[in-house]
């Protein structure tokens, strides 16, 4: 058995507690297209902005855990749907294409790319923030069971075709903000999809 770093204290578990019910409370916001206001949020938890603060960090990071709580489970939902009803083709390319259309058609989401387009691409497409990670880990571990269960054989290693797919995603699905184009969720489905198959 290893041992963590440190033992949890009543302190830590008491903070983790809140964080969490703070960005469970900004991502069920942001579902429902309530601006993320930080005064508003620590009032309807029954704490001081300093406290919030404290706990779960600034505007920009609560932004983001919230942001992230909303991709997780948008994944898993695509990872459901597909085991519900695969079609036969590879999971990986299943999967991450119905990730991008949930992505692509999430009101919550647009809603922030419109109103606040600069802050949302940042926490979005951040390599340290959690989001982009988290992709491209679970984008990862697809790769990975179908090279495994399928005899997928991957064009380059699994980590680097998994942040080359999420980057493609990215281009594509927040190209209205990135690059002043249309976001268009083929064409990301028809580059992730030849990236991963290779040459037919």
């Amino acid at each position: 058995m290893t041992l963590p770093e440190r033992p949890e204290t009543v302190k830590d578990s008491v903070s983790g507690a809140l964080a969490a019910r703070a960005h469970e409370l900004a991502a069920e916001w942001l579902v429902h297209g309530r601006r993320l206001d930080m005064q508003a949020l620590a009032a309807e938890l029954g704490i001081s902005r300093v406290t919030l603060f404290r706990h779960a960090g600034g505007r920009e990071a609560v932004l983001g855990a919230a942001l992230w709580l909303l991709t997780r489970r948008t994944f898993a939902a695509a990872e459901r749907q597909w085991d519900l009803a695969p079609d036969g083709g590879l999971r990986s390319v299943g999967v991450i294409r119905m990730f991008n259309e949930a992505v692509s058609s999430a009101p919550a989401l647009r809603r922030l790319l419109d109103q606040e387009p600069a802050l949302t691409i940042r926490v979005l497409t951040d390599p340290r923030g959690a989001i982009q990670s988290g992709v491209v880990a679970a984008v990862e571990a697809l790769l990975r069971r179908d090279a495994e269960d399928a005899g997928l054989p991957l064009l380059a290693e699994p980590g680097a075709l998994a942040f080359a797919l999420v980057r493609i995603g990215e281009s594509f699905l927040y190209a209205d903000v990135l690059a002043n184009r249309v976001p268009d969720v083929d064409t990301a489905n028809r580059l992730q999809r030849a990236l991963i198959e290779g040459p037919s």
